[in-house]
């Protein structure tokens, strides 16, 4: 008998083991499934607005009351934003160049990182957390007193008129907001130079744009509007498919803005891929 109380005490720990660990596993493939659910929902719903987007009755007058509100109310936080890159990265970038003795290549090295790549993913970010949001926001809380469904009762498409609008005016907008800070953040470089210096504008220009090629602009561009519309499905998914709850408000907001940032930073990722690829 002594023999075998080891083994009886053994007995209850590797039945406890045992449950722990299928319990983590069903945990897991739980968390796993609602994953792979979360991205077949965005998948449906990207398919679905792709399909609202080209139907008869397009609503022009909430897509430029959405132009106006995405865009024009941006300008002064882009604004600032596009003013600050340029003065940071003159002055980080000035005490580098003059150890090699390459002032003169400071104008043109701000202008092509800018227009390249630091204008269009801060700009990007700045208005993932600032318009990805703002329709998150909006359209949760839209979703929580139930106006979408008083929509879909009153013969409105929700869709057609809340999310495609909405996305097509991201889309549209956040290039140009991206070639506003462009244009700012060369303003503040001039600034930055004629801190410790007096270039004149003029010669600023000519030294700024004067190694700059088409193949530095036009993949910037047009990587941009890939950014504007994830960030308008984004917010638009987490917003429309938020809870009841007025708790799902702040929640759809949030993850809006986090995931929003995440695909801007994986899309500006391939798209360099590519640039690297084709050039």
């Amino acid at each position: 008998m002594r023999r075998i109380k080891p083994v009886i005490k053994v007995i209850p720990v590797i039945r406890s083991a045992t449950i722990n660990l299928s319990e983590k596993t069903i945990d897991k493939t739980i968390k796993a499934s609602s994953f792979l659910e979360e991205v077949a929902n965005f998948i449906l719903f990207i398919l679905r607005t792709f399909k609202e987007t080209f139907s008869r009755k397009f609503e022009f007058r909430e897509f430029f009351r959405q132009c106006f509100q995405i865009g024009y109310k941006s300008l002064p936080l882009i604004s600032i934003t596009g003013a600050i890159m340029g003065l940071v990265l003159t002055i980080q970038s000035r005490p580098i160049l003059v150890t090699f003795g390459a002032v003169t290549l400071l104008p043109s090295m701000v202008a092509i990182s800018l227009i390249r790549e630091i204008g269009p993913v801060i700009t990007a970010l700045i208005c993932a957390g600032k318009i990805g949001s703002g329709i998150g926001a909006e359209l949760g809380s839209m979703k929580v007193t139930e106006q979408i469904d008083a929509m879909e009762v009153s013969s409105t498409n929700p869709m057609r008129f809340l999310v495609v609008t909405r996305v097509l005016a991201t889309t549209l907008m956040l290039p140009l907001l991206v070639l506003y800070a462009d244009a700012w953040g060369i303003l503040g470089s001039w600034i930055a130079i004629n801190i410790k210096g007096d270039v004149s504008f003029v010669l600023f220009s000519s030294q700024a744009f004067g190694y700059l090629k088409f193949i530095d602009f036009l993949p910037a561009v047009v990587k941009t509007f890939f950014f504007g519309a994830v960030i308008g499905l984004v917010g638009s998914y987490k917003g429309y498919t938020a809870g009841r709850g007025t708790e799902s408000v702040g929640i759809a907001a949030n993850s809006a803005v986090v995931l929003a940032s995440l695909l801007v930073i994986i899309v500006d990722m391939i798209a360099v891929q590519i640039t690297d690829m084709l050039i």
